[in-house]
């Protein structure tokens, strides 16, 4: 299993490397750019809004969905259609409710008039999401990887077209960025669905009041905590919108900087997209998973520390060579962002290994807490500090988030603390963090080449101190059985 794992993880990182950091980079941050702070702030916050209402569209079925048809591949027949018919029913109650609490937000013209596709945009990804954990539920892992990109694959082609050529009569519109997303989101949902249909002996909707109650039950604990991650992650964007008379100028400069952080966060969400289905079967089997939660904890931290450090230190550089509208306040909010890639890789790990171990109920009281305690400190430090503040209430909620999942890890597994592990990733952390401060402060060479160097120096170092191993890698590739 570790071998399959590990075969999968690089392919899939192969694949996402190649794609999304020219999406983020090149189309996502292009059109910030052209369209200013504002417009691209009300994007942001939109996205955020109906992306906190998500919940109830999905209500915890991917989670659910991949862990069972991954332990019980046999019950795809049964399930897929009966889901599918509560997905279509979830997703009028989503888009109904969507539209009422905008009303009580007291949105106005301009944000109702794109909402509908920001409604449909949710509903297709939820769609696609869907359909992906069946695929991967049923050990097509390289099938699923490559469906990780082709929406963004389609939206680099139609938005280079806008963007980069003149085939577009006018300047670029950030509605055109809605639309656009749209129909790559249609076009990979219907992809995705013919795949899974292809896997069906037979295919009928069906209507079965008690199998979807119960399925419903059963998927209420991930759909809780679903919600209360969503919140605690997401929300940031709307409050400062809601709470700050520069709310949607704010917001965007939140933003461009939390853009960096959903780049490198693509690592740790395919390591947990991989690591549920598989864990889930290993749990099953009876078999242990410290084997595979070491290797995940050695690759994901190592490289969460030698990006966030090295970015921190240079985050001035990096955001006024990206942003037209950058400043010191903006590379400030960076800084606090980037290191919460630390904590999150981590919660990652833990938080896919307790979800698919069905711990759901003692990770839902962490982050009950956590929802509280964001959203309070959001209240006291938005008004003042702006979307400065809103960074340090992501740090601090993330980081006790994570420090209650590996309570609870340790306790639902048997699991002890490995100082050697930890003090290796400690090592890497302040020598990494030494090496950047002495880069950045030097002037014999461009900073972008000293940039490079500290995260090349990242990566030896994890070699050097036995996070990432070349035999032990080469060996599993080598391998023609499972370790």
């Amino acid at each position: 299993m570790k071998r399959e794992f590990l075969l999968n993880i690089l392919f899939l990182l192969f694949i996402n490397l190649l794609i999304k950091p020219f999406y983020i980079f090149g189309i996502d941050r292009t059109v910030q750019n052209r369209v200013g702070l504002e417009d691209y702030g009300l994007y942001a916050t939109l996205f955020s809004f109906t992306f906190l209402m998500h919940i109830i569209n999905d209500f915890g079925l991917q989670n659910f969905n991949n862990r069972n048809i991954a332990q019980y591949n046999q019950l795809l027949p049964k399930y897929f259609p009966n889901m599918l018919v509560l997905k279509l029913g979830l997703g009028l109650v989503y888009s109904f409710l969507t539209i009422i609490v905008a009303f009580i937000l007291g949105y106005g013209t301009r944000q109702f008039s794109v909402l509908g596709f920001f409604i449909l945009n949710q509903l297709l990804l939820s769609a696609i999401i869907f359909f992906r954990s069946n695929i991967s539920g049923l050990g097509l892992y390289r099938t699923d990887s490559l469906l990780t990109i082709l929406d963004r694959g389609l939206l680099i082609i139609i938005c280079s077209l806008l963007l980069f050529t003149n085939f577009a009569p006018q300047p670029f519109k950030i509605e055109w960025f809605i639309y656009a997303q749209t129909v790559s989101l249609l076009v990979t949902a219907i992809t995705a669905f013919v795949i899974v249909y292809n896997k069906l002996p037979y295919f009928k909707l069906k209507f079965n009041p008690a199998f979807l109650l119960l399925i419903l039950k059963k998927s209420y604990p991930f759909a809780l905590a679903i919600f209360l991650m969503t919140i605690y992650t997401r929300i940031d964007f709307v409050m400062i919108e809601r709470l700050m008379t520069n709310g949607e100028k704010e917001a965007g400069i939140y933003a461009s900087a939390y853009r960096l952080l959903d780049a490198v966060n693509v690592l740790g969400i395919l390591f947990a997209g991989l690591l549920l289905p598989m864990s889930a079967k290993l749990l099953k089997e009876k078999k242990s998973i410290r084997p595979i939660m070491r290797l995940s904890l050695q690759m994901l931290m190592c490289g969460a520390i030698t990006l966030s450090v090295a970015t921190y230190f240079f985050r001035k550089e990096i955001m006024f060579l990206l942003y037209d509208d950058a400043s010191i306040y903006s590379a400030n909010v960076l800084g606090v962002l980037i290191l919460n890639f630390i904590i999150i890789s981590g919660g990652y790990i833990y938080g896919t290994l307790l979800t698919a171990n069905n711990s759901l109920a003692k990770m839902n009281r962490i982050f009950v807490v956590s929802v509280a305690l964001n959203m309070g400190l959001n209240f006291l430090l938005i008004p003042t500090y702006g979307a400065l503040g809103a960074a340090w209430t992501t740090f601090l909620t993330q980081s006790f988030a994570f420090i209650g999942q590996i309570i609870i890890a340790k306790k639902a597994f048997g699991l002890t603390t490995d100082m050697v592990l930890f003090g290796r990733l400690v090592v890497l952390g302040v020598l990494m963090a030494v090496i950047s401060f002495v880069l950045v402060n030097y002037e014999g060479m461009p900073w972008m080449f000293s940039y490079t160097i500290a995260l090349a120096i990242g990566v030896s170092l994890g070699f050097l101190l036995g996070l990432l191993n070349i035999n032990a890698l080469l060996q599993l590739l080598k391998a023609k059985t499972d370790v």
